[in-house]
């Protein structure tokens, strides 16, 4: 079948060759249209739990989702005159950037007194940003306002802090660069100004910074992998042409790749923007197996056409198996309910069985145009420490059998020890390292307000007006505001409670002592008011310029829902990673909750933008182990149907799982924990040492009926095949160790541990699986089978 398909490329060469480029053109004009995503909610499918709770929340309250990005600045100095000025301005910079919705600072503090004659309370602003000459003043003032630290200022540490709200849809807009780089601008005016260190920080701050990380990497790994391996390519073939057909081949792929994801709607994520790359590594095996049979049967017959012919015949159903194991160890992500992965996984399978084509129409087609290779071109095959590294496997596997056996075992026990030390965790920014500003910034915000990741608690009284109308309820909720403020990762709290202990405080004149929920009897009195407030809110054509102004009746507005029915606590945490987050949320608060709120008279939920965040890594860990299970059983089944030997297939199984097991064994011993980035290293490594194995296996069936021993076809096996798969294994190492040079954590493991799987796969398909062929020859006896059609 491959010989008449062989025949069938050549015959229409022309034609295929026309129909690559045309769909190439396409493919690139699309690629243009592809966009970078700044979401992180596709982590988690729509119907999770935790994801419905947090949509829930947006609709009854909105944000809780992270659409606030935080600033921050330390100094003694800065209610000096001088400084305080440059603050002004900075506060009204920000406020003048387009999709600036809001910014909140100390600026924003009052006092609240009672007026004499009206008894009613009147709100001053604690600062002056027309008269910095009283910023001094203003900060005494502040000091007395137990609300605001901690929440705006840190009094302690002299930290201060801004919340810059976004207009959510410019969020999930290109116009997202814009304002954080606005934003930043206006920051390092006035670091510039007055000296002081400006921090940045927030859900949108860190997302886009990481977003354009990405996009600058994409473009770094693709140049480092197309230079790479077109240098090894050149070393290996020493043939401009060989290097660049196969350069040609791979950036087709690269090119499809991008225009896939646009076709598709898709974006550039963490996971898709390594595509590109990973389809160049990736689709060079096929250009040197394709390469290395072409010039092994040029040598042979000395004709070109019929060496091409040969090629496709002999490397055709090899290089379809491999792609298509290779395919469905990334394309299993598609089946998984998680959008980010289901993206990466689609995206990657389709454009690796698409390679596959490309490179069975183009290699054939363009070297019939071409001379046949000269012989410095196939003097590689011959290559004398090649051919020494061939003998000393050969020497292994048959003058050593049971120290490579004994060697695979303990190496597998140690694998095994490792693997009872892994732990999974994930963190928000878990892929940086310690000295990336994104860190240092996260935890200046850690250290002087706990975090800054957005936590939600909603008390839902059942009842229309029971957020103003139970003073009972106010005690609950102001219990367990206070106790979420003595957690050592939970920052200070906004809620409805602490405004009405604030507004007493000035009722009362202000002492700190006053500083405290109404009694019984005031709260009476209260209650008639609260309603009436926020009734005139809800009043279609009120004039609301008035009631805004009023400070409580804002609050109002935002911390209980329309109803008044249900309360909101808002918190910030500390980025205390998927482990941690659960035990303080189940652990700590839920039994405290358990213990206020009687289930029959309200309803409590916890949810906020760290918890969807979290869920989000914790769910596609558990996606990667499922389609790691899948990619296994699928890859499993093409072994099955193409050898049809229970023996090759235990074999082929042995083989791929003992990489797979020292590589998370090494993890282990490391300290290295499961994440997304890691576990990814799995799929995609097993998808890719089966091509390896296939290789390696098609081969042994096919000079099986050349030989009267399983001995000999072995060793003809490791001498044919040996060359191509350590040249792609090199190559492979190569490719994947380029991720190694990343700012991103989870991308130097997806590289280098990818490259120590792939290095040991190179090692026991030559070693440990010729060994079990043989070893399992003498056990059974030499039993000749079946060579697959070519």
């Amino acid at each position: 079948m491959w010989l008449k398909i062989a025949d069938f490329v050549l015959k229409y060469r022309v034609l295929l060759i026309v129909l690559v480029l045309g769909i190439t053109a396409f493919m690139g004009v699309q690629a243009t249209k592809v966009r970078m995503s700044y979401d992180s909610t596709g982590a988690i499918p729509k119907d999770n739990p935790k994801y419905k709770a947090l949509k829930d929340f947006q609709d009854k309250f909105g944000g809780g989702g992270g659409n606030a990005m935080v600033l921050g600045v330390q100094s003694d100095q800065l209610f000096t005159p001088e400084h305080f000025a440059a603050y002004g301005k900075l506060i009204n910079d920000l406020k003048a950037i387009r999709n600036v919705t809001g910014v909140l600072s100390i600026n924003d503090a009052v006092s609240l007194s009672q007026d004499s004659s009206s008894k009613k309370l009147t709100t001053t602003k604690v600062f002056d940003l027309e008269q910095p000459a009283t910023a001094m003043a203003g900060k005494g003032k502040l000091d007395s306002l137990p609300i605001f630290n901690g929440l705006l200022y840190n009094k302690a540490s002299e930290a201060y802090l801004m919340m810059i709200n976004i207009d959510k849809v410019a969020l999930n807009s290109k116009e997202r660069v814009r304002i954080v780089d606005d934003i930043v601008k206006a920051g390092e005016q006035f670091k510039s100004a007055t000296n002081i260190d400006v921090h940045y920080s927030g859900l949108p701050y860190i997302r886009t910074q990481m977003a354009e990380k990405i996009k600058h990497e994409l473009n770094i790994f693709l140049a480092l992998s197309l230079g790479l391996t077109a240098l090894i390519l050149l070393i290996i073939f020493r043939s401009f042409t060989a290097m660049i057909v196969s350069m040609l081949i791979v950036s087709i792929g690269v090119v499809w790749s991008m225009g896939t994801l646009a076709m598709f709607g898709y974006k550039i994520s963490i996971l898709t923007g390594v595509i590109p790359p990973l389809i160049v590594v990736i689709g060079i095996p096929n250009c040197i197996y394709f390469l290395n049979k072409y010039h092994t049967e040029y040598n042979l017959c000395g004709n070109k056409t019929q060496a091409l012919r040969n090629m496709v015949g002999k490397m055709g159903i090899v290089t379809l198996f491999t792609n298509l194991t290779a395919a469905i160890g990334f394309g299993v992500f598609g089946m998984t309910n998680s959008q980010v992965l289901k993206e990466f996984g689609i995206v990657s399978g389709i454009n690796i069985m698409a390679l596959f084509f490309v490179s069975l129409f183009l290699i054939p087609a363009i070297f019939s145009y071409l001379p046949a290779p000269k012989t410095n071109q196939t003097k590689y095959t011959e290559s004398k420490w090649m051919n020494k590294t061939l003998d000393i496997l050969v020497k292994w596997v048959f003058n050593y059998r049971k120290a490579v056996f004994i060697g695979t075992i303990a190496l597998c026990v140690l694998g095994g020890v490792g693997m009872m030390k892994l732990k999974s965790v994930g963190y928000m920014v878990d892929d940086l390292p310690a000295k990336d500003v994104i860190v240092k910034d996260l935890k200046f915000f850690e250290k002087n307000f706990k975090g800054i990741m957005p936590l939600e608690i909603t008390v839902n009284t059942k009842k229309k007006f029971g957020a103003l109308t139970s003073l009972e309820t106010w005690q609950k909720v102001d219990s367990l505001t206070r106790f979420l403020e003595a957690q050592p990762e939970v920052g200070a709290a906004i809620t409805l409670t602490k405004g009405a202990k604030f507004f007493r405080q000035g009722f009362f004149g202000g002492g700190i002592a006053d500083y405290t929920l109404p009694s019984s009897t005031e709260f009476q009195s209260l209650r008639t008011q609260l309603v009436s407030t926020f009734n005139k809110l809800q009043k279609p054509g009120t004039d609301t310029t008035a009631v805004q102004a009023d400070q409580f009746s804002q609050l109002l507005y935002s911390f209980v829902d329309s109803n008044a029915q249900t309360l909101r606590i808002s918190v910030n945490v500390a980025d205390i990673g998927s482990v941690e987050i659960p035990k303080l949320v189940n652990e700590r608060i839920q039994p405290l909750v358990n213990q206020l709120f009687e289930k029959d008279k309200y309803e409590v939920n916890i949810t906020g933008g760290s918890i969807t965040y979290l869920e989000g890594s914790i769910f596609i860990i558990d996606s990667l182990k499922e389609s790691l299970a899948w990619a296994f059983g699928m890859i499993l089944v093409c072994i099955i149907v193409l050898f049809r030997s229970a023996k090759v297939v235990i074999v082929a199984l042995i083989t791929n799982i003992v990489p797979l097991l020292i590589t998370a064994g090494i993890m282990g011993l490391l300290n290295i924990p499961l994440k997304p980035s890691t576990v990814l290293v799995f799929s995609v490594a097993l998808g890719i040492t089966v091509d390896v194995t296939i290789r390696f296996l098609v081969n042994y069936k096919q000079e099986a009926h050349k030989h009267d021993s399983v001995a000999e076809t072995v060793k003809h096996t490791i001498r044919d095949t040996g060359m191509s798969i350590i040249f792609t294994s090199i190559i492979l190492v190569a490719g994947f160790g380029v991720f190694a040079v990343s700012d991103f954590g989870g991308t130097q493991a997806l590289g280098y541990l990818t490259a120590l799987t792939l290095f040991l796969a190179m090692i026991f398909n030559l070693t440990l699986q010729p060994a079990l062929l043989l070893a399992w020859d003498k056990k059974k006896g030499t039993k000749k089978e079946e060579v697959p059609s070519t």
